[in-house]
């Protein structure tokens, strides 16, 4: 390769970061420790939300979500199968049973109908469901409004797997703002802070929510259920001394929970790295314009994905939808001739419905759109440190590989 590699996203560290985490690693703490409040405390302000709880990724943050909400053996929860698999396995690993929402083949969206069609399918079995997961893939937006309107009347409780949408704002239907995670139609909202997404922390996930109680359970979960709240002491003579005080080595594991705790040394690099987002968010922005104009200008046959009226995405990734057929060319001789022209690809992603695991519960269930999508997408570099030249240079060599 003549020209540096360009990978589909990676990660944008500054030497404030590496500072950031060096004055960890030299402090006395290096877990448990103030930058897991300071972190959680500059997250829920930025995304406008009362209340958020980190933890050591968001597959973490989505199992906790459900366990949160009660879910266990045999309940029945609603997911997107256009999404990474860690979006169903959440609410798998407490028992539940995962009934597949089918995306729109043009966005690799839930719309309103398909979720009311799985939710019709899990009534139809005698297991409605409970909860429901709703991705904003890509960084864009779903119709929450009309999918919470439809869950409203069915008692679905839902959770916004927002892992690609930080920073993306909508408009809702009475005209007011709202950013991505502030919950203003779910009860909870999760995040990824991996190193492809557009804030990393390393490994790392956060749930947001309004609710305190939940805020409180999810905070005993994420730490093997231990509560050392003098106020919620359960056992009282053993908690507290003669005077009242609770004692100072007492604590409670009032319920069964997990080792889930994010590090200091992540969450410092998390709050370096909430300093950019205003920056990160604006270069996503023009990247995400820079990309459509140019491939508007090119004409050729591929398919970008537009943003909803009213909804102004951080995106996470920038795929296209191509005809691989029609250009006489498997997606895989396609991606190899890119990345022989240095250009980094990546498919998000394999429908969930159809990996074996899930495959074998429900071998019978088709998904029209998350198929027809599946077999079109390709994503393409996507990251705040690509530069424009950068972006010209990836839609080139795409005009290249096409010819």
């Amino acid at each position: 390769m003549s020209e540096n590699f360009l990978p589909y996203g990676r990660q944008s560290i500054t030497e404030a970061d590496k500072k950031a985490v060096l004055d960890v690693l030299e402090s006395d703490f290096l877990t448990t420790g103030p930058k897991v409040a300071e972190f959680e405390k500059i997250f829920a302000e930025y995304v406008r939300a009362p209340h958020a709880i980190c933890m050591s990724s968001a597959t973490a943050a989505l199992h906790l979500a459900a366990l949160a909400l009660d879910i266990g053996e045999g309940d029945c929860v609603l997911a997107p199968s256009m999404s990474f698999a860690a979006t169903a396995n959440g609410a798998a690993y407490t028992g539940a049973r995962i009934e597949f929402m089918d995306c729109d083949p043009e966005s690799g969206l839930v719309t309103p109908q398909l979720f009311t069609e799985a939710a019709d399918r899990a009534e139809a079995s005698g297991n409605p469901a409970k909860m429901a997961v709703i991705v904003h893939l890509n960084g864009e937006h779903a119709d929450m409004a009309g999918i919470a309107e439809e869950a409203c009347k069915r008692n679905i409780r839902l959770v916004e797997d927002a892992c690609h949408a930080l920073g993306t704002t909508f408009v809702d239907r009475q005209g007011d703002g709202h950013m991505v995670g502030a919950c203003r139609y779910s009860v909870m909202s999760t995040f990824s802070f991996h190193p492809v997404k557009t804030l990393t922390t390393g490994e790392g996930g956060i749930v947001t929510c309004r609710d305190e109680a939940l805020a409180n359970r999810i905070k005993d979960l994420r730490s093997h259920g231990i509560v050392r709240d003098k106020d919620r002491m359960l056992h009282i003579d053993m908690a507290h001394d003669q005077s009242g005080d609770l004692n100072p080595w007492y604590y409670e594991m009032q319920t069964l929970g997990y080792n889930y705790r994010l590090t200091d040394i992540a969450c410092a690099l998390g709050v370096s790295q909430m300093e950019r987002m205003p920056e990160f968010a604006e270069r996503r922005r023009e990247m995400k314009r820079l990309y459509d104009d140019l491939f508007a200008e090119s004409n050729l046959p591929v398919r970008t994905i537009n943003s909803d009226e009213g909804v102004d995405s951080v995106r996470h990734l920038y795929p296209l939808l191509i005809d691989f057929e029609a250009i006489g060319m498997s997606r895989a001789e396609f991606m190899q001739k890119l990345r022989d022209n240095g250009i980094g690809t990546q498919v998000h992603y394999i429908p969930i419905h159809a990996q074996p695991y899930y495959k074998q519960i429900n071998p019978e269930l088709q998904l029209n759109g998350a198929s027809d999508y599946y077999e079109k997408v390709i994503s393409i570099p996507f990251y705040p440190d690509l530069t424009d030249d950068d972006i010209k240079r990836v839609v080139k060599s795409i005009a290249e590989v096409m010819r």
